[in-house]
């Protein structure tokens, strides 16, 4: 679902839509691109605050920044691409080159210090995806927990 401010994005803000279709001719297009994905903004109450605070932090970096709102349906494959794991969420690009992501809501003096610098930073790959701590898939070993899985020292 979808909210009126993250609809404003688009209509009173001129944010671009991607998709997975979409994303990677946007991103060559643009030097420096950000990628708004609100997860579902009927929870995520943050989702809606990123949708005010972003044109914001837009104004103070001039047009530094090309932001583009990441449609609905491909949010999940995307979100594996970029291997963030909470939202909402804004991930960094220098053209098709990964730069950083920032979760959830911060500061206002925690976004004009974080996003200097991530963008300033070299593209890498995309971190390595984690699972929160307690949490495991079927199948993954636990550390210490050789006994569960049948495997006796």
């Amino acid at each position: 679902m979808t909210t009126p401010l993250i609809e404003a994005l688009v209509a009173r803000h001129g944010f671009a839509v991607v998709d997975e279709g979409s994303l990677d001719a946007f991103l060559k297009a643009h030097e420096h691109s950000v990628l708004f994905f609100p997860g579902d903004a009927d929870r995520l109450v943050e989702s809606n605050d990123v949708a005010v605070i972003l044109p914001e932090i837009l104004k103070v970096l001039g047009k530094r920044l090309a932001p583009a709102l990441v449609a609905k349906q491909s949010e999940r494959q995307l979100q594996r691409r970029f291997r963030f794991n909470a939202f909402p969420a804004l991930v960094f690009m220098r053209r098709d080159g990964y730069l950083g992501v920032l979760t959830r809501v911060l500061d206002w003096s925690d976004y004009l210090a974080e996003i200097p610098a991530i963008l300033a930073s070299e593209a890498t790959e995309p971190p390595p995806f984690k699972f929160p701590d307690g949490c495991y898939s079927a199948g993954m070993r636990r550390e210490g927990d050789h006994e569960a899985q049948g495997e006796l020292q």
